[in-house]
């Protein structure tokens, strides 16, 4: 297989999938789809060598979730406007839970989206934010609460 099919193929692949996790984190469209294209721009510099769909799922999303974390540490985040009004949803019933979700500080966006959108358990959550598995279980669970307090004043 050639590097331009090779990489052709990671991208139909894998770019929903990268994409939805850097919205979760970035809460801007405009920043995750710059984050997923550095994340495909690192593949194809490094060329790694994949054992299998999983091992290359795992590794781009390792890659996009570490430029995300670099991302929201730039202090050029700081200086630009703030997040959209709206969010894209499959209907009105699911705004509320996306406006609460973004509400969410980053890093409890990012372990609900891997663990509830990408199906990936806290283990691979942990290796893939390079954090314990014990801190991913708790950050986890403190953002469900937060999203579950934020959600029963939107239905209240």
């Amino acid at each position: 297989m050639t590097d331009h099919s090779r990489m052709e193929t990671l991208v139909t692949t894998y770019e929903n999938t990268l994409y939805r996790t850097a919205l979760a984190i970035l809460g801007d469209c405009h920043e995750a789809e710059d984050a997923v294209q550095d994340a495909f721009l690192r593949c194809l510099e490094k060329a790694p060598a994949f054992e299998s769909p999983e091992h290359a799922r795992a590794w781009l999303l390792r890659v996009l979730v570490n430029g995300c974390k670099s991302r929201l540490r730039s202090p050029w985040r700081r200086r630009t406007a703030p997040l959209l009004e709206t969010y894209p949803a499959a209907g009105p019933e699911e705004r509320e839970t996306l406006e609460a979700i973004q509400a969410l500080p980053p890093k409890d966006r990012a372990v609900l989206h891997l663990y509830y959108y990408e199906g990936y358990q806290t283990a691979e959550i942990a290796r893939l934010t390079g954090e314990r598995e014990g801190t991913v279980r708790s950050r986890l669970s403190r953002a469900r609460g937060k999203l579950k307090e934020l959600l029963k004043g939107a239905y209240q």
